[in-house]
């Protein structure tokens, strides 16, 4: 392809959802609740782990940071999405686009990284509750924690630095509702195979490598579980148990559905649909089943609401 006659790309336009345009209001409402309810739902919990003594354990600490990255990771797509659904054309900057890509394969990266670090936390503490406190100090908590940041944050650089000097040429519309590493390949002169690779290889080593040990994790739960003797502790290990295990394949599943499949010359229609799911449904889930159907949490936010209400009087 001569690349002589490619154009100089300074915007881009996000195509959004043109089969919702007729119904685009109440849709619009629809989706803002969902993201003031994530939000709202999420801040909660950073501000109960944070303030309530009783919630300073690994666990509420991993939930406390899962709710902030929650936040950030619906805020990189869920505002464009309702502009989207307002305006006849989106347009954004091509350094504000790659800004968008950057920071949600980050914080996606991220998101799969803690869940194997929560799950891990999980496999100690019933596994091994004796010696859980020792097993799980502060400063290994920590580390996971923060490596899972760093990694995350670190491994998506080179592809959205190497995205940055391909040459665009045609059409400057984007075939989604955010920007994203795959659409924006459709518009490049270049040949993108090794961009494709790139995002192939760190989507897999991200999410089967997290994915891989949080079922290990979740695997040696069960078999824990399983041993309960007593049918009344099983059940109720079992609806926890299901409960997240329903929330970590729904994201997961997702995920690999749309950057690890073996090819990428499929209609993107399908994965407008399985996108909505990771950019608005699981945010939504996630501080329902990790935190708020938690009887500690339960206790806390009324130890913390009691606690305000002597405080007034």
């Amino acid at each position: 392809m001569d690349l002589s006659n490619h154009t100089t790309v300074s915007e881009f336009v996000i195509a959004g959802f043109p089969i919702l345009q007729q119904n685009r209001i109440p849709v619009f409402v629809l989706i803002l609740i969902v993201y003031i309810l994530t939000v709202t739902g999420n801040m909660i919990i950073i501000f109960i782990t944070r303030y309530e003594v009783s919630l300073h354990t690994p666990m509420y600490f991993f939930l406390g940071n899962f709710s902030l990255l929650e936040i950030c990771f619906t805020s990189v797509t869920v505002p464009t999405i309702l502009v989207n659904l307002v305006r006849e054309h989106n347009v954004v900057s091509f350094t504000n686009c790659l800004v968008q890509i950057y920071f949600f394969h980050a914080l996606g990266g991220i998101e799969c990284l803690l869940l194997a670090a929560m799950a891990y936390d999980r496999y100690v503490a019933i596994r091994s509750p004796l010696r859980y406190s020792i097993i799980m100090s502060s400063f290994v908590y920590g580390q996971l924690a923060a490596w899972s940041w760093a990694i995350g944050l670190v491994l998506p650089l080179v592809p959205v630095i190497l995205i940055s000097q391909l040459n665009y040429c045609g059409s400057n519309v984007v075939d989604h509702f955010f920007c994203d590493i795959l659409p924006l390949l459709r518009l490049v002169c270049n040949r993108t195979q090794l961009n494709e690779m790139l995002s192939f290889f760190i989507c897999t080593f991200i999410l089967v490598g997290s994915f891989t040990l949080t079922m290990i994790s979740y695997a040696a739960i069960l078999i824990t579980v399983l041993g309960i003797p007593s049918s009344k502790g099983r059940k109720k290990a079992f609806s926890t148990f299901a409960s997240h295990l329903t929330v970590v394949c729904i994201f997961y599943g997702t995920m690999m559905f749309i950057y690890v499949r073996p090819t990428r010359n499929l209609s993107f229609n399908m994965d407008h649909l399985v996108a909505v799911f990771y950019c608005l449904v699981t945010p939504l889930l996630n501080p329902i089943i990790y935190s708020l159907r938690n009887k500690e949490v339960k206790k806390a936010l009324r130890n913390v609401f009691c606690r305000n209400l002597e405080e007034l009087k």
